[in-house]
């Protein structure tokens, strides 16, 4: 049943009775807190997207944290990030006493443009963080290729795209760490949570202790870390929705096409772009107009309808009143991050639309273009 004052919501989880047993399994067992449960949880996880290692945590911004924390980025350090993702991919650099420097996106993939971030280079930068924005992966291999020529750390927030492939390979083993996020609006969730993912098995151990207040044995502690941890509760609800990703993620990549057949169509709005050799998985369904103009009409008439859509992300970050207060950033200065923020839309899309409300939606666009 959807409890939401939309008739047509944005995003919905997909839970079954399955989640709900498995939860009140592990809550009868009393195992409340980070235990076996989260054991499996990232064995499966890690061996899902072909990494040596997987650590769960509370949530993806703390994923991000705790892997900078790990390979000490600081003071005096710099980290390549989009300004076209969620705050926290910037803000963690923040926590760390570095500096975030913003890259300009692709316009087709709204990915960071490995381009923008050769221009972005310093004798400061120590890592790069590509996002992986609603899903389709980022161009993994010229970011790799400008991290080795660099010595410099490729880090994947890989938050939205659990179970995209980028070239043959699911995202989460092609840079040094990989950060999930299972927040209810992604294509799996443990509620809160999210995990690292590493091929560096020392670098784990480090994120590991980090994570548990820097404990590296009972009561002896050789970091200063964090409360970070998953609890067995999550964790089991992240092993069935793991279970069924595969399934959640054909039934909105059909769901996806679906829109895109119908948009292809119009002439005043394009569907997301897919590269040939990724399979995008679609946390959004990003379309983007010709104009601000049409794209805040759409939202008014999408209102007026009941049907809930989201402008991520406007503003983009270099452009939130913290980071112009901060950094004293301006209009212009990342003109494919700023046309995108001032274009896109992101349309429902999760498991349980149905084609009717598919239709809606698309009505809209089809009123806007008359």
């Amino acid at each position: 049943m959807r409890k939401n004052k939309y008739l047509i919501p944005y995003a919905m989880p997909y839970i079954t009775e399955e989640d709900a047993q498995a939860v009140y399994k592990v809550v009868l067992e009393k195992r409340l807190s980070q235990g076996v449960y989260v054991e499996r949880f990232e064995k499966e996880f890690s061996r899902y997207v072909g990494a040596k290692e997987g650590v769960a945590v509370t949530n993806g911004t703390a994923a991000l944290h705790l892997v900078l924390a790990a390979l000490e980025i600081g003071p005096g350090d710099e980290v390549i990030v989009p300004s076209f993702s969620f705050i926290s991919t910037a803000n963690v650099v923040l926590y760390q006493g570095a500096k975030p420097v913003f890259a300009d996106i692709d316009p087709l993939t709204l990915n960071i443009d490995p381009n923008s971030v050769r221009e972005k280079l310093s004798e400061k930068t120590r890592a790069i963080i590509a996002v992986h924005y609603a899903g389709h992966p980022a161009e993994m291999d010229e970011l790799k290729e400008i991290s080795e020529e660099n010595g410099l750390f490729l880090i994947e927030d890989a938050a939205e795209a659990h179970g995209s492939i980028y070239k043959g390979k699911i995202v989460g083993s092609l840079g040094h760490a990989a950060c999930f996020s299972f927040y209810p609006n992604k294509n799996m969730t443990t509620g809160e949570g999210g995990m690292i993912t590493t091929n560096d098995e020392e670098l784990a151990e480090k994120i590991r202790m980090l994570r548990s207040h820097g404990q590296h044995e009972q009561f002896r502690y050789k970091y200063i870390g964090f409360n970070y941890r998953m609890t067995d509760i999550q964790a089991a609800l992240g092993l069935v929705q793991l279970k069924r990703l595969e399934w959640v993620l054909a039934r909105k990549i059909e769901k996806a096409r679906y829109y895109t057949r119908r948009i292809e169509e119009l002439e005043f709005v394009r569907p997301p772009y897919e590269a040939p050799y990724v399979r995008h998985t679609y946390m959004f369904y990003t379309v983007q107009f010709k104009s601000r103009e049409l794209r805040d009409k759409a939202i008014e008439l999408y209102e007026r309808e009941g049907i809930e859509t989201r402008c991520a992300f406007d503003p983009p970050i270099h452009l939130q009143p913290v980071y112009i207060r901060l950094f004293g950033y301006s209009r212009g200065y990342l003109p494919n991050t700023e046309k995108a923020s001032d274009t896109v839309l992101s349309l429902p899309l999760f498991v349980e639309i149905t084609g009717k409300e598919q239709d809606k939606v698309l009505e809209v666009l089809e009123k806007l273009a008359n």
